[in-house]
């Protein structure tokens, strides 16, 4: 038997489950936030072309606007100065889209501090319990962030700005350039902590890890249905052409 004929077989008896890792996408979606003097993505917006009606009798559709950033999405390296010379996201090799997975659970720091960064030696901590990270694959960090569905919620504005969990400066160094990780990805509206306008450098994950031609996933959910390891990720985003990113069906394929 093929390992493709058993794939389909485990997910037919239901030993191997697809988990949904992808928020809901509508106008409530909640957004990246950038200072006022700075040019802002669009909010997710649905324009009916017909309904059933006198504009087409038999069928229903839309266009949509929004930002290339919205909701869950996929950062390729020309998302940054860093990485502009690195690829759009028309040009990612299609075998970024299915990797394995290692998660890392930081709930109950998030819990007691929303500013928690992770640091280095919380990976390699990490490591000594549950082994190496995945070759190619992708470091995801669940916060429980994802319980945050309002954008005050998400981007839970105090006196210092928004106030979110993420990495550290020297973690995304780490990854970057001492990994074998291709990226990370998050519960939070965007890869890096609310505070990471003040990091040296500034917004790390985006700098180090889009600078060294690896990528980010934003806003994912249902990371608590994953295991430590084992899972496969399958994150495909639209073959946009000059793209920076795009909003993608972020799946997961985990062994019961």
């Amino acid at each position: 038997m093929s390992v493709l004929t058993q794939l389909a077989d485990a997910l037919h008896d239901g030993s191997v489950e697809v988990v949904d890792l992808t928020a809901p996408l509508s106008s409530e979606t909640p957004l990246l936030e950038l200072p006022p003097h700075f040019g802002q993505t669009a909010r997710f917006e649905l324009e009916e072309i017909s309904r059933y009606d006198d504009r087409g009798p038999a069928w229903y559709w839309n266009n949509f606007r929004t930002g290339e950033h919205t909701g869950t999405h996929f950062d390729a390296p020309n998302h940054w100065v860093t990485g502009k010379d690195l690829g759009d996201v028309s040009g990612v090799p299609v075998g970024v889209f299915l990797r394995p997975a290692a998660v890392i659970d930081v709930v109950d720091r998030v819990e007691a501090d929303p500013d928690f960064l992770l640091e280095r030696e919380h990976v390699e901590a990490w490591v000594d319990e549950h082994g190496p990270l995945p070759a190619g694959g992708w470091l995801l960090c669940r916060t429980g962030w994802s319980s945050r569905t309002t954008q005050q919620d998400m981007i839970n504005n105090t006196e210092t700005g928004p106030t979110s969990p993420g990495m550290s400066a020297d973690c995304a160094r780490w990854v970057a350039e001492e990994t074998d990780l291709i990226g990370i990805g998050v519960e939070t509206v965007g890869t890096d902590a609310g505070a990471a306008h003040s990091f040296d450098p500034a917004f790390p994950c985006h700098a180090l890890l889009l600078g060294a031609g690896k990528y980010g996933l934003a806003q994912l959910q249902n990371l608590d249905q994953l295991p430590p390891t084992g899972a496969m990720v399958m994150a495909s985003p639209l073959k946009i052409v000059g793209g920076s990113g795009s909003p993608v069906r972020v799946l997961a394929l985990v062994e019961r």
